[in-house]
């Protein structure tokens, strides 16, 4: 039997990609214009991938290259470039440039192609500031031009649209993603229930699963850890902060040592995982003091962070950790791909799906040891002991400030 066929925008290392791969479907065509994503994809999959630019590439060559007709792809599936909705752009300045940025145009170019390729559904998936109220303008863009569509061509497309947390689905991160997945021929998609829940919040009758944690998917795994070490001016810090704790540990509110204002610097800063809970988001392009590190301070292998991604394990991210850390930082995590494509061609598409187990599903692993011992703070690090502001909230920090002086200024 033919797989049910995949056009993949802006296909990263691949993670939506193999979630749809162990769900049956196979990828028909990829672009991605990132080299070392690139180097990524063809040292492990032989799907033909174009890299080049989407906004330079016809719909009709990649078509061609997937050996499709307009109408004969299964799923347009992609996540263009979420830094123009990026949640850390509102911590820095209370605002995010969306549709102003020139980055936002690869949002009508998906369009473009989902119009061109005509396929019988689709997704897309970008990050959860793509929604955020009074300033979803590129939700508006996705519906206004999915009518554009139907009137022009005769389809159905509709948008159902909602903020998943991969955790909720067995993997073990916390990381919430906006989806928005709708059919050429006008049929509803129901995102699937949650298959797990935080323990912290389940009724004593909830039956499902707990999350799985750091330590399920990170206990054994063998590293260098002297490859590993972390550098730069806050490293020296990371052994004090219990794991599971962050900078805040050494606030006025917290248990350490008062070195700095309370909310003061990003939440991953000297971010720590703690093996009784699911790790927080990965980063894509952390400085050296960006977690989240390992609970025995130290930063992340490529295999650890292709585990908290739900990566089949003999996927190998090619390039420096740092390289590894941006390609799978930036993707989807592969087992909510397959729970999302599962449902799709159940729904969408009206195949038969296998109800066995989900091939990327993290079993649990056994007890996690106690929690790591934390050394004192170091000497240098006491001379910022002292009385520090907290922030005074949303687009009020120094460098919001600094621009408001500025352009007072002028």
């Amino acid at each position: 039997m033919t797989k049910p066929r995949v056009i993949s925008l802006f296909t990263g290392a691949g993670g939506l990609d193999l979630g749809f791969e162990a769900a049956g479907f196979e990828t028909a065509v990829a672009l991605e214009i990132d080299t070392r994503c690139v180097e990524t994809l063809r040292a492990n999959r032989s799907w033909p991938v174009i890299d080049e630019d989407v906004l330079e590439v016809p719909t009709s060559r990649m078509l061609a290259a997937g050996k499709l007709r307009a109408g004969e792809a299964d799923v347009l599936i992609g996540g263009p470039p979420c830094q123009p909705f990026s949640k850390s752009g509102f911590w820095a300045s209370g605002e995010a440039r969306r549709l102003n940025d020139p980055r936002a145009g690869t949002l009508g170019a998906y369009m473009r192609v989902l119009e061109e390729a005509h396929p019988r559904a689709f997704l897309l998936e970008n990050v959860e500031g793509l929604g955020f109220r009074g300033k979803d303008e590129g939700l508006k863009l996705i519906t206004s031009e999915l009518e554009r569509i139907n009137t022009a061509h005769g389809t159905r497309y509709t948008a159902s649209i909602a903020v998943l947390n991969a955790a909720d689905f067995g993997v073990p991160q916390l990381r919430r993603r906006l989806f928005v997945i709708g059919a050429r021929d006008g049929t509803r998609f129901n995102f699937p229930r949650p298959s797990h829940v935080d323990p912290d919040l389940a009724a004593e009758t909830d039956n499902r699963p707990r999350y799985r944690t750091a330590w399920d998917a990170l206990h054994d795994v063998e590293v260098d850890v002297a490859a590993l070490t972390p550098k730069g001016k806050w490293a020296g810090l990371l052994p004090s902060i219990p794991e599971g704790e962050n900078y805040l540990w050494h606030t006025e509110r917290g248990g350490g040592e008062p070195l700095f204002g309370w909310r003061r610097r990003y939440w991953s800063f000297l971010l720590k995982l703690a093996k009784t809970r699911p790790a927080w988001t990965l980063q894509a392009q952390p400085g050296p003091a960006t977690g989240p590190f390992h609970w025995t301070s130290r930063r992340l292998s490529m295999r650890e962070m292709a585990r908290l991604q739900t990566f089949p394990d003999e996927f190998e991210v090619t390039g420096s950790v740092a390289d590894a850390q941006r390609q799978l930082g930036n993707a989807v995590p592969s087992l909510l791909g397959e729970v999302l494509a599962r449902a799709i061609a159940r729904q969408l598409l009206g195949l038969e799906v296998d109800q066995d187990e989900l091939a990327l599903a993290l079993r649990q692993a056994p007890p996690a040891p106690g929690p790591e011992r934390t050394a004192k703070v170091k000497l240098a690090y006491l001379a910022l002991r002292g009385a520090h502001d907290a922030h005074p909230g949303t687009g009020k920090g120094y460098r919001a400030s600094a621009r408001l002086d500025l352009a007072a200024a002028e």
